[in-house]
């Protein structure tokens, strides 16, 4: 059986590049409780609010519940419910998953093939964080899970991927003059720059292309926050900073709050700035509650 091209073929919601990534979350959760203990379960009740914070964290915006990937993952293949009743889930309510004693976990013959293939878990991994979350959060997302993948090997990646266009980053970064995009950073070490990286606004786990109209060179701190919902861009392209964000020391107040309305450096004249739809794409699907009103000068 291929597994991952079973991953590969999740049932999610999908309207409009709408984010539904509950099922990896749970899988990647998974996967690293399997990783330490091949024989556990994962009781409802007692994961519950772990899958509740990675939702939250690395979910959409919307508040979502982790019973209804519990419940409907089982639809795919991957997963098993079982509870005091037998064998089988009881339904995606939350009262019905706790009273009911229900444990999950990676189905039989999953198991077996982990078991037996170590390197799958980690292509297992991978892929799924390819497929759904943009690579400045793997690394912490991995931590999150409990998950510790070796180096990645080329000839392991999914042919279900689509080809990158490695120039993405250079083509970015030149149209931004090697300038943060929120902040104006432009550090180097002789001649090479360093703390900037070409962002994707809408994830090219989304379909977004690897093109200017849909980049932004950002420093790394300003990548993290715009990805994870901190930051956003509004029609206007000026800066929008999260009232969920909290900070209260003078950096924070400095290097985010004070972005609030800010116009983007860049990119230069005659470059195409990013395009509406992704905008909207990213204050839709990534960008947190609403935005702080601008900081007045």
């Amino acid at each position: 059986m291929d597994w991952l091209e079973r991953l590969s073929q999740l049932r999610q919601w999908t309207r409009s590049g709408t984010r539904a990534p509950h099922k990896p979350l749970l899988l990647l959760y998974a996967l690293g409780r399997f990783q330490e203990d091949t024989d556990g379960d994962l009781r409802y009740s007692a994961v519950e609010e772990d899958l509740r914070r990675l939702l939250t964290e690395y979910g959409p915006p919307h508040r979502t519940t982790p019973a209804y990937p519990f419940h409907h993952l089982v639809s795919d293949g991957v997963w098993e419910v079982r509870t005091d009743r037998g064998h089988g889930s009881p339904g995606s309510g939350v009262r019905d998953l706790r009273e009911t004693g229900a444990i999950g976990r990676l189905a039989p013959e999953l198991r077996t093939a982990l078991r037996s293939e170590p390197e799958l878990l980690g292509r297992m991994a991978r892929l799924l964080l390819d497929l759904h979350f943009p690579p400045s959060l793997h690394g912490e997302l991995c931590e999150a899970v409990g998950l510790e993948l070796e180096p990645s090997q080329p000839e392991h990646l999914s042919t279900a991927r689509r080809q990158r266009d490695r120039r993405m980053r250079e083509l970015v970064l030149t149209a931004y003059e090697y300038r943060c995009a929120f902040c104006g950073y432009d550090g180097r070490i002789g001649t090479v720059p360093v703390g900037l990286e070409a962002a994707h606004v809408r994830w090219w786990a989304f379909g977004g292309p690897d093109g200017v109209d849909n980049g932004l060179c950002l420093c790394s701190l300003h990548h993290k926050l715009f990805d994870k919902g901190v930051l956003g861009l509004d029609d206007g392209h000026r800066v929008l900073v999260s009232q969920r964000f909290v900070g209260h020391s003078p950096v924070a107040r400095e290097q985010v709050i004070a972005l609030a309305g800010r116009p983007l450096v860049g990119p230069q004249p005659g470059l195409p700035p990013v395009a509406a739809d992704h905008l909207t794409w990213h204050t839709g699907q990534v960008f947190h509650g609403t935005p702080r009103p601008a900081t007045v000068a």
